[in-house]
């Protein structure tokens, strides 16, 4: 026979645990002070997924999402502006990326031209 406060402390964690991940899937980020267009746009829409640094965020890993490394130098060479601006644009599904989201809905030409410009950032 289990001892019960062995059972409740075993409650107590796992509630403890769930209470932070719902924690780090309903954090908020907000942009530094004086981010360019760009960076804003990226905190808005990328950051959940892909993280502050480029790498993929603690929320994509708990939904079980594995977005791109956007600090792979490599990877972000092999990555033409067009190509970049098509995925954001109409997400994934038509490159054979089918976790990436379209935001051509609520964003134009020149917020995605400004968000590649900071994601080339991110792998320096």
């Amino acid at each position: 026979m289990r001892h019960p406060a062995i059972v409740l402390m075993g409650f107590i964690v796992a509630i403890g645990l769930i209470a932070r991940l719902v924690a780090v899937a309903v954090e908020e980020t907000k942009p530094p002070p004086g981010a360019s267009l760009g960076q804003r746009i990226y905190y808005r829409y990328c950051i959940d997924c892909h993280g502050r640094s480029g790498r993929g965020s603690c929320r994509a890993t708990l939904f079980l999402i594995r977005p791109g490394d956007l600090t792979d130098p490599a990877r972000m060479r092999a990555s033409s502006d067009t190509y970049l601006h098509e995925l954001i644009k109409h997400g994934g599904a038509p490159l054979g990326k089918p976790g990436m989201p379209g935001f051509g809905s609520h964003l134009d030409d020149s917020q995605i031209d400004a968000v590649i410009a900071y994601v080339r950032t991110l792998s320096r």
